[in-house]
This record gives C-alpha cells, sequence and structure tokens, in this order.
C-alpha cells in the first residue's frame, strides 16, 4: 500500500482526520511515524531526530527557555470505528472515530503549529512517541528519558491529552497489583478435605467493595482516587477445589504519594495476602505555580483542574519539568465504541497555543 502522505497545510481537524484514518494500535506505529516524519521533514526550521517510532522535532532560535510539547500517536485497538466521518449531535459537529479523542486531535494541532510557526517566543521541542497505551515500560518516552534524556530537557511541558481544551495539571498515579490465595486441591465430592484459595479472597473483595477511595487536595486541585478489583482468576476444573486464586487490583492515587507510599496502603488494606507489583507508574504535581504555566494559564483563558488519570506529565515531573495536559476532546470518550471529538475543540486548542506561543 502506498504510504499515507499529511499535508500540515491543511486545517488542524483535516490533518486530525487523516491520523485518525492510519491505523496505529500499540505496537503497530511505524507507518504513522512515517508520515509523520515525512511530514515535518519538510519544515525548515525544524531539526528532526527519529528514535525507533518517535518523532522528535525541535527549534534552536537561541530562545531563553524552551517548551517541551508532546503527543502519543498509538491508540488502543479499533473496534469497527475506523475510517473516521463527521457527524452532527444536537448541532454541534463532531469527527468520530478511533484515536479522534485520545489523542490524534492533539497530534493533529501540534504538528500544524509545528510546521506553522518558526519564530515563536520559546524554542521548541515537538515529540510524537509510540506505545502509550500499553505497559508503562514500553513507552518510548521512558525509554529516551534513559537512554538519551537531554531530549527531554525544557522549563515547562505541554502533554496533548484530552482536557476539553481546559488545562488539568499533574496526574494520578497508577499501581497495578495481583493479590494471591492458596489452598489445598481437592475433588468437590470431597470438599472437606481440601482449602478452597477462592473462597478465601473473600475478605478481599468485601475490603474492596467497601473502600471509600480518598479526594486529595495537591496544590490546590482536588484529586480523587480510586480502588478497584479489574480481574479475577482461579479454578482447576468442574470438579476441583482450587488451590489458588488471584485478584488483579488497580489503585490510582493522588499525587501527594510516591508509587512506593501507594504499595505500603494496599499492603495495610490486604496484610494477608501476597502481593506482586505488575505495573507501576509514578503521579506527578500540577506544576501550575511555575511562571511559564501561569502565562500559559493565562494565554489559553483556560481553568486548571486535575488530571484523574495517569499521563505522561509524570515522567517529565521526574525529570523536574513542570508539566500540564491540555488538548481537544472529552476523556470520557477516550477508548470508547463511539469516540469522538467536537471540531470547535480542535479548533480552540490549536488557536490558544498559537496565541501563547506567539506572545500575543
Amino acid at each position: 500500500m502506498p504510504q499515507p502522505v499529511l499535508d500540515l497545510s491543511a486545517t488542524s481537524i483535516d490533518i486530525t482526520r487523516a491520523l485518525c484514518d492510519i491505523p496505529s494500535e500499540s505496537g503497530d506505529e511505524k507507518q504513522i511515524a512515517d508520515a509523520v516524519e515525512a511530514a515535518v521533514r519538510q519544515v525548515k526550521h525544524l531539526d528532526v531526530i527519529r528514535d525507533g517510532d518517535t518523532i522528535i522535532a525541535r527549534t534552536n532560535l537561541g530562545r531563553a527557555q524552551r517548551v517541551v510539547i508532546a503527543g502519543h500517536l498509538d491508540t488502543v485497538p479499533i473496534k469497527g470505528n475506523v475510517p473516521s466521518c463527521f457527524e452532527t449531535i444536537d448541532g454541534r459537529e463532531y469527527l468520530w472515530g478511533r484515536g479522534t479523542v485520545d489523542m490524534k486531535a492533539g497530534v493533529a494541532v501540534q504538528l500544524k503549529l509545528a510546521a506553522e510557526l518558526s519564530n515563536p517566543i520559546v524554542d521548541l521541542t515537538w515529540i510524537w512517541y509510540d506505545h502509550e497505551e500499553v505497559a508503562a515500560d514500553l513507552n518510548s518516552l521512558g525509554r529516551i528519558a534513559t537512554t538519551r534524556p537531554e531530549l527531554l530537557d525544557g522549563d515547562f511541558a505541554i502533554l496533548g491529552e484530552p482536557t476539553a481544551a481546559q488545562v488539568e495539571g499533574g496526574c494520578n498515579g497508577s499501581l497495578r497489583v495481583e493479590l494471591r490465595a492458596f489452598g489445598t486441591r481437592a475433588h468437590s465430592g470431597r470438599s472437606w478435605v481440601g482449602e478452597n484459595a477462592i473462597h478465601k479472597l473473600a475478605p478481599a473483595l468485601a475490603a474492596l467493595a467497601d473502600y471509600r477511595a480518598a479526594t486529595v487536595d495537591v496544590d490546590g486541585l482536588a484529586y480523587r482516587e480510586g480502588l478497584n478489583a479489574v480481574g479475577i482468576t482461579g479454578g482447576i476444573a468442574g470438579n476441583v477445589i482450587p488451590d489458588e486464586g488471584m485478584i488483579h487490583v488497580n489503585y490510582r492515587f493522588a499525587p501527594d504519594k510516591t508509587v512506593d507510599q501507594a504499595l505500603e496502603h494496599l499492603r495495610t488494606i490486604f496484610p494477608d495476602y501476597e502481593i506482586t507489583v505488575v505495573d507501576r507508574a509514578e503521579s506527578a504535581r500540577p506544576g501550575l505555580d511555575a511562571p511559564l504555566a501561569q502565562q500559559f494559564l493565562a494565554a489559553v483563558g483556560a481553568e486548571a483542574k486535575p488530571k484523574y488519570g495517569w499521563t505522561d506529565v509524570a515522567r517529565f515531573s521526574a525529570l523536574g519539568v513542570p508539566a500540564v495536559n491540555y488538548g481537544p476532546g472529552d476523556a470520557l470518550k477516550a477508548h470508547a465504541d463511539d469516540e469522538r471529538c467536537a471540531t470547535a475543540e480542535i479548533t480552540q486548542c490549536e488557536r490558544g497555543l498559537r496565541r501563547w506561543l506567539l506572545g500575543q
């Protein structure tokens, strides 16, 4: 098949549609990365670097400050929602399809501005990266933070995650663990001989059902936590008492604590279970007290809110770079079968970023 071509002189809405029509499920980002690389290499004021399926484009204008603006290229699996199309709901126009919200609309805005802004008030590093929608250890920003951390250097960072054109500071952390209980296998016709491991999970399930998640104030923003079972396994056969059972638990914790502190909290809730960590991602404080962040808020005219989900602002925060989320799309529609983004929000984000980056 011919390589898709991105026209960065098109509107950000049309660029969004073109991106959405290039399938890029996590692990299959090469085609979209090739298209992005080919497009930005045509832009004379950008120095372009490719690292795997991540494309980095930088200005080097000698400005006093540098801002990093990033967005991921991958999506969750397609479910009959590609190719994209326009639809009108209650008089409002939407672009429908996988990735419209999370987060190709944000990437489209970034690509258009990267091509057009040859004289911004700050130096810019644009990053479009792979493997965000999967386990944190596969995320290419993590790899680059380890192998080429200088490429992530900046005074402020913006992630184009969906925020409905508002600004969401920091993010909750995420910790996924497995709780295991053990018993003794036996024939179910003589169950008294065995010890049922699944039954031993009942106290953990009760603790999860009764748990009341906290809302934590961090730097003036209220972060709502969550602790939930997201999977359960156990059992060998219909006539066997199981000797092992497991509950998969996800803890979304506020940025007042680290992953290690979050894990200690889980150990106090589930003291009688073996706990195995399967995925961990640090939280990030809001980062809204940085002068550049305050200027950004004023320029885009947005209200500061907390980010409940985990995003890569945490990676920048860990490097000492204050970071926020700002992009088009309702996060409640991310990953949904009817994923759709209001086209007005795409235009709004483009105007807001353009105004700020030009000092207008």
